[in-house]
C-alpha cells in the first residue's frame, strides 16, 4: 500500500485549532512572520518547504498527528492522544510542582 505525506494550508489551520496554539506562538517558535503564517493558512501565500516543515514540527510537538494520503483513506490531522490520555499527561506534568530556586 502506498502512502504520501501531505501538509498544506488547510491541515496547518486545522492542526493549530486542534492543539490550541496561536499564530503568535508558531511565529515565536519558528521565526516566521505571523502574517505569513496567517496568509499560508488561508491559502493566500505559499511558504518554502523549510518553513512548512518548521510549522508542522511545532504542531506535532504540541500533539497534532498528520495522517498520510493512502489507498486506505485520505489525508488529515487528528490529536495524537485521546482526551483521557492528554489529561493523564497534564496530570503527570503537574505532579512535580514548581521548581525550587536551588534546582534552577
Amino acid at each position: 500500500m502506498t502512502t504520501e505525506d501531505v501538509f498544506n494550508s488547510n491541515l496547518a489551520r486545522a492542526g493549530r485549532a486542534l492543539v490550541g496554539i496561536s499564530t503568535w506562538y508558531i511565529a515565536d517558535e519558528t521565526g516566521i512572520e505571523r502574517e505569513d503564517i496567517r496568509k499560508f493558512e488561508r491559502g493566500i501565500l505559499g511558504l518554502p518547504d523549510e518553513q512548512q516543515d518548521a510549522i508542522r514540527a511545532v504542531l506535532i510537538e504540541h500533539g497534532a498527528l498528520f495522517l498520510p494520503d493512502s489507498q486506505a483513506g485520505g489525508y488529515g490531522v487528528r490529536l495524537k492522544y485521546s482526551g483521557s490520555k492528554a489529561k493523564q499527561i497534564d496530570r503527570w506534568e503537574g505532579e512535580g510542582g514548581p521548581a525550587a530556586e536551588d534546582d534552577v
